[in-house]
């Protein structure tokens, strides 16, 4: 969990990712951030996230976002 907060420290250090639950519906990310934090993730756990991962609840929270990772690399 703390590598996914520092990636997204990197795009906005100013946001406290322990509480925030609205980090796409409330537009903290915008598209080019989440590129982003997609290809650092990619490349830090060593995983894929395709297009059929790319939708808001998998995203909205550090929690989701380490959520996903977690998942992905069991497969």
């Amino acid at each position: 969990m703390d590598t996914v907060i520092e990636i997204l420290k990197g795009v906005h250090p100013e946001i406290d990712y322990e509480t925030e639950t609205g980090l796409i519906d409330k537009r903290i990310f915008d598209s080019f951030d989440v590129v982003n934090i997609v290809g650092e993730l990619m490349d830090e756990f060593d995983i894929e996230i395709t297009a059929e991962h790319m939708i808001p609840e998998n995203f909205n929270s550090a929690e989701a976002i380490y959520a996903l990772v977690q998942r992905l690399e069991e497969e």
